[in-house]
């Protein structure tokens, strides 16, 4: 792959502090496993402690889940059984759990009982907070409610509702019973719904009436009730009263009705489960016409969520994180299940970022005293278009931590957050990994320095390489993000589809894990995420991330971002083509889309030089921000885009030009 970025040159902007390393879990972990720390150069005993979390898997994970505060109904023998490969592995043998002892019922003993476990902001202005207390009786009533309609251990429900208090609740009262969630992301339309509906043979669904998205009334039960008739296996609809909207039919029960005066006491218990038993089955967009439906168990990525907070985010008990997501994407569990486990309160909001006015989300942060926030790049973007005026107007001292995950970041954008909402004082915790991982491979921790767009650290416990093209770790030169070890998260495989999940991680290497995006990682330990290397462009033989051209483009003016993808050429194989998105009150006209290819050509060298530049008024994409390359390369090229149904924003495919035509 060309050499032309600088990545790795670039020099630290935020560095580590005592208030940030003492009483942290890191520190905690340290301790328990024997690491010295000096408090004036953590970088050290951080490195000692990743390296060991890597050689010494079995004492890391006991240190680290006992620091965290995890309980057994029936403690585990071993860390993992590897008899069946490295590919499937068996986590924590005869150990015996239920995720919602560890994320709700344990604090109960303690005096986290009243503390808030879920703060709830309606688009509309509503506010609910519950307490571990309270939502673990809302937990329990819910259980019993879906033990009288039969629902029962193993058993799938869908889940397709927006981000309302109900959502955790049922997620909860699903697990507490044994039964197994799918979660549906609340854009959906119906045949999307029930692709996975069917797929995972769910016999009750859970939907609201409607929800607010930008201050319209989004009637979410009539998509629930088609894709529940087109599944053909659903028996029934549960429907939250979001806003008392007429949605009675057939099979259709009221949510506040079918909880009514169900209330099984403090000495109900949730079903006892294997370390290894499901409790979500969560789908992912495939290249093919089909998503993948990721199973992941009680002993994984609860686990793995709550390890991820605690040592990259550094969320501590009493904290308050809010990630700007939706329960249909991995990180809307993650954010329920990971903090609650650790004790902390999450932050669920149903709406808009930036409705009824630009500063929704520094309003809320103010208001609600959030420490930890998530925020994509593609968000930050949007936000940026509205000036400084909507922060400047709050206060944003409770923030303590920013994260970012879903895609590449360009410098002006991170540097804005870093500057504008950080006040260059509050560290970006960068963080890439997966539905598949229950997580990260790669993130940032407060125990170094950070670099801008980068990633300081590969995730403890997690053995992340770069390997070249003969399966080889590299340094300072772009190769595959991979790993070489198992860990607690990794997904049990894909439901029904064993050999898909071995062909999509496994054939590449031996014992291999490959996950499908370039990486650069430099001398120091500090990680780049280039694009999907199976987005690569190859031009005259030459690889390039569509990272790299795209990074390039953003030098100019007015280019908001832009996505680069490869069609055929006859003389050198591939060439590229961007598609750019241009900044409010900027013209789009042949002379700036020369501009913006001499520039790439300038950057990277002539033969990159684009072949085409089209502007268009968005870009495909996941609802995590997933710049989805190769849905635009296929409706350019006129070829089958094949699943559609992970894009937030599917109207765009209609602005893409093909092939031979110009925009």
């Amino acid at each position: 792959m060309n050499q032309h970025h600088e990545l790795g040159r670039a020099a630290p902007i935020w560095f580590p502090s005592t208030d940030y390393i003492r009483g942290s879990h890191v520190a905690n972990v340290m301790r328990m496993m024997g690491i010295q720390l000096d408090i004036n150069d953590p970088d050290v005993a951080y490195q000692e402690f990743y390296r060991r979390s890597v050689a010494e898997p079995e004492a890391f994970w006991r240190a680290t889940l006992e620091e965290i505060g995890i309980e057994w109904l029936r403690p585990f023998t071993r860390l993992a059984d590897l008899s069946n490969g490295i590919q499937r592995p068996q986590w924590f043998p005869g150990g015996g759990l239920n995720l919602v002892h560890n994320a709700v019922l344990r604090h109960l003993k303690s005096s986290r009982a009243d503390k808030p476990a879920i703060i709830w902001e309606g688009e509309n202005g509503a506010v609910v907070y519950l307490s571990y207390a309270e939502l673990a009786e809302e937990v329990r009533r819910a259980a019993q409610m879906l033990r009288e309609l039969g629902i029962a251990r193993g058993d799938r429900v869908g889940i397709f509702l927006p981000m309302v208090p109900e959502t955790a609740i049922a997620a909860l009262a699903i697990a507490y019973i044994g039964a197994i969630f799918i979660p549906i992301f609340s854009g959906y339309g119906a045949e999307a719904a029930a692709v996975r509906l069917r797929d995972s043979g769910a016999r009750l669904l859970i939907t609201a009436d409607a929800f607010y998205r930008r201050g319209q009334k989004v009637p979410l039960a009539a998509h629930a009730r088609r894709a529940a008739d087109a599944a053909a296996c659903v028996e029934k609809i549960i429907v939250v009263r979001r806003m008392d909207q007429d949605f009675r039919a057939d099979g259709m029960i009221a949510w506040d009705e079918a909880v009514q005066g169900r209330s099984p006491g403090d000495n109900s218990s949730p079903e006892p489960m294997e370390s290894m038993d499901a409790f979500m089955l969560i789908y992912t967009s495939g290249t093919t016409g089909k998503p993948k439906g990721t199973v992941h168990y009680h002993a994984g990525f609860p686990l793995k969520g709550a390890q991820d907070m605690a040592h990259l985010f550094d969320l501590r008990a009493g904290e308050v994180m809010f990630w700007f997501t939706d329960m249909g994407w991995m990180m809307g569990p993650w954010l329920v299940l990971g903090a609650l486990t650790l004790g902390a309160t999450a932050f669920m909001y149903e709406g808009a970022p930036d409705y009824p006015e630009p500063d929704r989300i520094w309003r809320m942060i103010e208001q609600h005293r959030i420490t930890h926030l998530g925020i994509s790049p593609t968000l930050v973007r949007a936000l940026i278009a509205s000036g400084t005026d909507p922060i400047s107007r709050h206060d944003l001292s409770s923030l303590r931590v920013l994260g970012s995950t879903g895609e590449v970041w360009n410098p002006e954008a991170y540097m804005w957050l870093f500057n504008e909402v950080g006040g260059r004082r509050l560290p970006i915790i960068n963080y890439s990994g997966g539905t598949e991982v229950a997580g990260g491979l790669l993130g940032c921790t407060v125990f170094r320095p950070i670099k801008p767009c980068g990633f300081n650290t590969a995730v403890p416990g997690v053995q992340t390489v770069a390997l070249d093209e003969s399966g080889v770790p590299v340094v300072d030169t772009v190769g595959e993000l991979a790993v070489r070890n198992a860990w607690p998260g990794m997904t049990n495989g894909f439901w029904q589809d064993p050999q898909r999940y071995l062909d999509t991680y496994w054939n590449r290497f031996e014992n291999v894990w490959v996950h499908g995006d370039w990486a650069l990682v430099d001398g120091e330990g500090h990680w780049y995420l280039l694009g999907r290397s199976d987005d690569t462009l190859k031009i005259a033989g030459k690889r390039v991330g569509p990272a790299e051209v795209e990074a390039a483009a953003g030098q100019c003016e007015g280019v908001k971002e832009s996505a680069a993808i490869g069609v055929p050429h006859t003389t050198k194989g591939e060439t590229p083509v961007l598609f750019v998105v241009l900044l409010p009150g900027c013209e789009a006209s042949e002379n700036r889309g020369g501009a913006i290819a001499d520039k790439v050509a300038e950057a990277l060298g002539k033969p990159l030089r684009p072949q085409a530049v089209y502007f268009v008024p968005d870009l495909p994409r996941t609802r995590n921000a997933k710049i989805m390359r190769r849905v635009l390369r296929a409706v350019h090229l006129g070829q089958e885009p094949g699943d559609l149904s992970g894009l937030e924003n599917p109207t765009t495919l209609a602005h893409i030009p093909r092939a031979n035509t110009h925009s």
